[in-house]
């Protein structure tokens, strides 16, 4: 026959490899594992805005890209924070030739010809204390 303390044991084992299983520690994200955060941090608009430069400096267009819509946005704490993003970039009425460095004074192509947009994955990994940026995916599709 179990003993008290031997059920009581197996019970608290069971419940935390349900935990551990559901990913969850009191309704919150395990440590380490991604978690949501909000399309307007800071650090997320950082990587995003260094994403459509990088987009723009291999792509042939005529035309700047820029950001147009975050759909889902995740950090994530390993050595460092990694953000997982989802993300439309959408051609402006800004032409590459003009050198125009700040992209958030170039409207977006109205509806029409000229007017494109690309969905992209990124994964960006932020190592702050070396002042590293490792872009680890990156990834669009009309």
């Amino acid at each position: 026959m179990m003993g008290l303390k031997t059920l009581l044991l197996l019970s608290l084992l069971a419940v935390l490899g349900l935990m551990l299983v559901a990913g969850s520690h009191h309704g919150r994200s395990m440590p380490g594992s991604p978690f949501n955060i909000s399309r307007i941090d800071h650090g997320l608009q950082e990587v995003v805005l260094s994403a459509a430069y990088s987009f723009n400096n291999q792509s042939n267009d005529a035309f700047l890209f820029r950001p147009s819509t975050i759909h889902s946005a995740q950090r994530q704490i390993v050595k460092g924070i990694r953000y997982i993003v989802d993300l439309e970039i959408s051609r402006t009425v800004c032409r590459k030739r003009d050198n125009n460095s700040d992209l958030s004074n170039c409207d977006f192509q109205p509806k029409g010809r000229l007017h494109q947009t690309f969905r992209c994955h990124l994964e960006v990994w932020v190592i702050p204390w070396k002042n590293q940026s490792m872009t680890q995916e990156f990834v669009c599709k009309a």
